[in-house]
């Protein structure tokens, strides 16, 4: 049996979630996805952004054998999407449980700061500012389906608005909403986990009055809102549309939808006609894509 290990792999855009799941299946605590920008450790520019996942593996009298299961699960996930070795490193026993805070950085995405809770900020004039740790709740905005929901958000909510955020995660997206002076915002997500992690960034965050956090899924929707976010899969949106999701819309009121493939945006551009929505424009990075469209007004 040896120490604390730490255990990173650089990832992409197709690797991180299915990576975190498995760090998160054998490791202590919640894996930490890093985005690294700037240099190298010689001074060289870096080409693009490199994405990270860390996860720190506990001493226990199997620990090689999970370590195996983790590198196992990791040679087959490369079957898929090539990933280079995993990095792992030795800890001291009173290092680990602060040393995945040294991953996580400010982030701006437009006129939001995503905040860590132990990383100082100064705003600047204009910043909407969000508190938010990592944890088991999908959503610290390191993802571009994430990115693309805050930037198009800042186009669709207007003070006094109504949002509603189907599959809320850590409540990133709600909190946001709540930021550009939504007047009420109903976030549901049907993981109890979720539930209690947006519940809290909610309370952090001071829209304790205005974020209602409920777990329920489509079934539990009611009344209309003039914004609804919805951040999951391109498979669950289009079933949420023929399952009624737009009739809880005001007349000119906005989906947002992100978690899109870009090879299966035309499927979901089909469905929000077919539901009679008329698709006002997207915003696309790397292979994901965010979908905006708009009910008949009156």
């Amino acid at each position: 049996m040896m120490g604390w290990l730490e255990l990173t792999q650089q990832v992409d855009d197709e690797t991180a979630e299915p990576v975190v799941a498995l760090f998160n299946r054998y490791c202590r605590g919640s894996a930490v996805v890093e985005q690294r920008v700037g240099t190298t450790n010689g001074g060289q520019p870096l080409p693009a952004p490199v994405t990270l996942v860390h996860a720190y593996l506990a001493p226990a009298d199997d620990q090689l054998e999970t370590l195996l299961l983790i590198q196992q699960g990791l040679w087959h996930l490369s079957q898929i999407s090539p990933l280079p070795d995993l990095a792992i490193a030795a800890l001291e026993e009173q290092d680990w449980a602060h040393k995945w805070k040294e991953h996580f950085h400010v982030l701006r995405i437009g006129r939001f700061v995503i905040r860590p809770s132990w990383r100082d900020h100064t705003p600047e004039e204009g910043d909407l500012v969000i508190t938010l740790d990592p944890g088991m709740a999908f959503g610290t905005g390191l993802h571009p389906s994430t990115a693309l929901c805050l930037r198009a958000l800042e186009d669709a909510v207007e003070p006094g608005m109504s949002v509603l955020d189907m599959g809320t995660g850590s409540g990133i997206l709600a909190i946001a909403a709540a930021h550009l002076g939504a007047g009420h915002v109903q976030a549901l997500d049907s993981d109890a986990v979720a539930v209690r992690v947006a519940s809290e960034n909610a309370l952090v965050n001071g829209f304790r009055g205005v974020i209602d956090v409920r777990q329920g899924s489509l079934a539990e929707v009611s009344g209309a809102y003039h914004v609804i976010v919805i951040n999951i899969l391109a498979r669950v949106i289009r079933d949420m549309l023929s399952g009624g999701l737009a009739s809880h819309l005001y007349p000119g009121g906005q989906i947002v939808a992100a978690g899109i493939l870009e090879s299966q945006a035309d499927d979901v551009r089909k469905a929000f006609r077919a539901e009679g929505l008329q698709v006002l424009g997207e915003l696309q990075e790397k292979d994901w894509v965010m979908l905006r469209a708009q009910s008949r007004p009156r």
